[in-house]
């Protein structure tokens, strides 16, 4: 895939927003169709075009694609633990065992008696996230699943082995104690949908960046 050296704005942030920063990640995806003015390559009013939500792997097959041209605006991960807490789903074209086991995962967890359609599971996951965020206590987050991320203050969070990391667009490093020193009421947002908490609860592992495994990491 060829890809620019212009800081376009399709980075995507653990929290579902776009921005122009240099660092591109480590997957991409889209939402449905293109976002952008193919011309001058800047974001239109709309930020998304379907429920469709996927994330996808920067190569696949060979094919090679003009970033934010003619088509679909290609956007770009720190990761797979980011794509999901923005709201993404793996691609059922590139990433297909990935995506079977995501879906095999989300029956196990609700609990069906036959695997989800996609489309089934974009309209439940669309429904989250246009939905005001779950509030969580301190508590609350110690519950969560390895690849769940939330929002405490100006902080992003993510559940890496029973410990907290802190992201951004460029990596993880070990999360500092100040982050989680605030009264075990204080509320925390839940930035991965609640239908994706429960798919990483009933097992299923998503990519991480190289930086949530740095032997600094304590």
């Amino acid at each position: 895939m060829a890809l620019t050296n212009r800081a376009l704005t399709n980075r995507v942030a653990a929290d579902g927003s776009l921005h122009a920063v240099a660092a591109r990640g480590t997957m991409m995806g889209n939402r449905g169709g293109r976002l952008h003015d193919p011309e001058t390559r800047t974001l239109g009013r709309a930020r998304w075009r379907s429920r469709a939500w996927i994330c996808c792997v920067l190569e696949f097959r060979g094919r090679r694609r003009k970033v934010m041209g003619p088509g679909y605006t290609e956007l770009f991960f720190l990761d797979e633990v980011t794509a999901i807490a923005a709201g993404h789903r793996p691609c059922y074209e590139c990433r297909r065992a990935d995506a079977l086991r995501y879906r095999e995962a989300w029956q196990r967890a609700q609990g069906l008696p036959s695997p989800p359609s996609a489309p089934e599971m974009d309209r439940q996951l669309h429904d989250q996230r246009i939905r005001e965020r779950t509030r969580l206590s301190l508590r609350d987050l110690e519950t969560l699943p390895d690849g769940a991320m939330a929002r405490l203050g100006e902080t992003i969070l993510a559940r890496r082995e029973g410990r907290w990391l802190t992201w951004s667009f460029d990596g993880y490093r070990p999360a500092e104690p100040d982050a989680l020193a605030c009264p075990p009421d204080s509320p925390a947002e839940l930035l991965t949908p609640p239908a994706s908490v429960a798919v990483l609860t009933a097992g299923y592992a998503p990519l991480w960046h190289d930086s949530a495994d740095s032997p600094n990491r304590t």
